[in-house]
């Protein structure tokens, strides 16, 4: 692994992070949790399929319902090959799944809205046939043979797109695929299992090196930085690590420490002397880490990188039950934002990620 000093940001490139405004991350607003189907309409047997209501008669109705939108969190490839999520405004529907699916698809809607870099996911021409949630929360979605019609080297990007786009919503927790009305057991290009669905657990842009059994091992979710010209946005990546580590909060964070994979395009702004003084904390889903001095970086005394702050809550709120993160060195909370203000609160997962107009 390259020394981390290899791999710190610029000042420039801090500087275009998207500042914190409050206790939440990327804007004020906190996580809401949101549900698919919406909160009236009942679980689906297996078989049937989320289906947009009849609209109404009132030509008004229908004229705001087509100006309302709705921000979605949609899984798209970038040009080094990362899935990343990206947030976009979609027109509001009560078929939020399939519609995140056919704003997965080349040449579809998403083509106007695309960031610089991006692209998407599934196979021009792919049709989704239909969604079904099922009690257990597996949802099934059904494609179009041309489905099928991507290359070998994108099958793992495709499917954890499809997985990380629909899990976002509270009430998915695995994904399984047809065409055609027939069930998947792998993908129909390279085999990659499906088994009885995926999930989160499956992993996003899996990073195995310096892996040596990985029977040993668990998957844990980190968030590092890529900057594309003046782009610059948060990318999931799945690391194993041990079973001898018992404390996934402590894992988690000298995960970042270590920092991105040599080569990888990624970067993070945490110092390699940067060491959690105690064990990590958690509370009613609050987790308080206390780190020494190193974790100013190269900033002045006090200040904490925003690069710094985001990743770490990004990554401990992947975290089951962990809903804020509140950091303190040397046991004092008296750390101030690079936006002048201080970081008196827990700071809460944001309820969109990458929420920045390129």
């Amino acid at each position: 692994m390259l020394n981390r000093r290899t791999y710190k940001l610029a000042a420039p490139v801090i500087a275009s992070m998207i500042l914190l405004s409050g206790c939440g991350l990327f804007g004020k607003d906190q996580a809401v949790k949101e549900i698919d189907p919406p909160q009236d309409v009942s679980y689906l047997k297996n078989g049937e399929s989320l289906q947009q209501p009849k609209e109404k008669a009132n030509g008004t109705a229908k004229e705001s319902q087509a100006t309302e939108t709705v921000k979605r969190e949609l899984y798209l490839i970038d040009k080094n090959g990362f899935v990343v999520p990206q947030t976009l405004s979609l027109p509001k529907t009560d078929a939020v799944a399939k519609q995140a699916l056919e704003y997965l698809v080349q040449g579809g809607p998403i083509e106007d809205m695309l960031p610089n870099g991006f692209r998407a996911v599934l196979p021009a021409d792919t049709r989704v046939l239909s969604v079904n949630l099922q009690k257990d929360g597996t949802i099934v979605a059904d494609f179009s043979p041309e489905f099928a019609h991507y290359k070998a080297e994108d099958e793992k990007k495709i499917l954890q797109a499809i997985t990380w786009t629909l899990t976002q919503f509270d009430n998915v927790k695995k994904v399984k695929i047809r065409i055609n009305g027939h069930d998947q057991t792998v993908m129909p290009v390279d085999g990659t299992p499906i088994q009885d669905g995926v999930s989160r657990e499956d992993g996003i842009n899996i990073d195995t090196s310096n892996v040596v059994d990985i029977t040993n091992t668990r998957p844990i979710v980190v968030y590092f930085v890529e900057q594309q010209g003046e782009q610059t946005y948060y990318v999931p990546v799945t690391r194993r690590i041990s079973n001898e580590q018992k404390d996934d909060i402590a894992a988690a964070v000298n995960e970042l420490i270590k920092g991105p994979k040599y080569g990888s395009g990624l970067v993070s702004d945490f110092q390699p002397d940067v060491q959690l003084i105690d064990k990590p904390v958690y509370k009613d889903g609050k987790v308080t880490l206390n780190f020494n001095d190193a974790i100013y970086g190269s900033n002045k005394k006090h200040v904490i990188s925003e690069a710094v702050l985001n990743s770490l809550v990004l990554s401990l709120t992947e975290q089951k039950g962990i809903e804020s993160v509140a950091i303190t060195v040397n046991g004092k909370a008296d750390l101030v934002k690079e936006d002048g203000k201080a970081l008196s609160e827990p700071v809460t997962r944001p309820e969109n990620v990458n929420t920045g107009s390129f």
